[in-house]
């Protein structure tokens, strides 16, 4: 029992990170002058900008060697040990679950609510909505905002809002997203 709940304080410490890197390393101009903030303008300007794997990989690594050494020093080797690989596990989870909402239409409803949930932050209030797994961190600090429609710019749209036929959002989407900047 003291290992699952190691692992699980591990990923809850993974989510606060989550947000606190998202809102004040990749939007605070007071802190932009680092590489994870050069990485992140990217990715909003772009939409389909993700940093190399490598990276990810690297900051993985990074992550369980910073972590795991005093958690173990805390709190024992195995428990020490399950909070260090819920937090890393929980960052890979975070990457995994980012990347598919900019590529995927969203599995089952937390697939959809994520992926809204993400995108208002990308298109409507970038000030809002920083967790990318979990609104927990937005309601604790005042940041949360419930996504309306999404006005998606045409030149971000990504691949799975669109019927290639006609270039306009596939009808089940249409209530959720529309496009921005459509020429006549």
């Amino acid at each position: 029992m003291i290992l699952v709940l190691a692992a699980f304080l591990g990923a809850l410490t993974w989510s606060l990170l989550e947000y606190c890197i998202h809102r004040w390393a990749g939007h605070d101009r007071r802190f932009r002058k680092n590489v994870f903030a050069k990485e992140h303008t990217a990715h909003h300007s772009q939409g389909d900008y993700f940093a190399p794997a490598w990276k990810k990989g690297l900051a993985f690594v990074a992550a369980l060697a910073l972590v795991a050494p005093p958690a173990m020093a805390l709190a024992g080797f195995a428990a020490g040990l399950a909070y260090a690989l819920g937090l890393a596990g929980f960052y890979l989870a975070y990457e995994t679950l980012h990347r598919m909402e900019h590529v995927h239409a969203g599995i089952g409803p937390y697939g959809r609510w994520a992926r809204r949930h993400h995108f208002h932050h990308h298109f409507v209030n970038p000030r809002a909505n920083h967790g990318v797994t979990s609104p927990l961190w937005d309601h604790v600090f005042g940041t949360y905002e419930k996504p309306a429609t999404i006005p998606v710019p045409e030149k971000l749209a990504m691949r799975w809002l669109r019927d290639p036929a006609t270039g306009e959002v596939w009808p089940r989407l249409q209530g959720t997203y529309q496009l921005r900047g459509r020429r006549a």
